[in-house]
């Protein structure tokens, strides 16, 4: 009884938690749930199969760097749920302008592709997304429900 109170509390706790950062270090392939500077959530990530560095234009399968910001959410997507990425802003657009490039875009945070949820236990271990961040489809669920649209999104190497 006394581990099912305690196991209740830490799911309530991380349920109700306000994050107020999404925090990623691709060099760990980690994301974490930020609340007042605590790590509420930690979850392994994959990204674009050219992961280091930041994403400089459309098909170098790199996730991009910096400070952005989660704006819409997605349910009707090829891949099981998402959420939208602030990429490109306005310096990724002018970069990619002088070097005569498009700088891509619609990059998310999201689960496998549709029909595919049940190979999370091998794609997870790769980097094999087109630049995105990708979850499982049940981390993917509890992602969508922690983190309001709105939210800052950092992304390091």
């Amino acid at each position: 009884m006394k581990y099912f109170v305690l196991l209740f509390l830490f799911v309530s706790c991380s349920l109700f938690a306000e994050i107020d950062l999404v925090k990623v270090d691709k060099s760990e392939n980690k994301m974490y749930l930020m609340e007042e500077g605590k790590v509420i959530k930690q979850y392994h990530v994959a990204f674009g199969a050219n992961p280091k560095g930041h994403k400089k234009q459309e098909g170098d399968e790199r996730t991009p760097e910096g400070m952005y910001v989660l704006d819409y959410k997605r349910e009707d997507s090829s891949f099981y749920r998402a959420m939208h990425i602030s990429y490109p802003n306005e310096k990724n657009i002018a970069d990619a302008k002088k070097k005569g490039v498009s700088p891509g875009g619609f990059i998310m945070v999201h689960g496998q592709r549709n029909w595919f949820g049940w190979l999370s236990f091998i794609t997870q271990r790769f980097n094999w997304t087109n630049g995105c961040i990708a979850l499982s489809n049940s981390e993917i669920d509890e992602f969508m429900e922690m983190v309001k649209v709105g939210t800052p999104i950092s992304i390091e190497w």
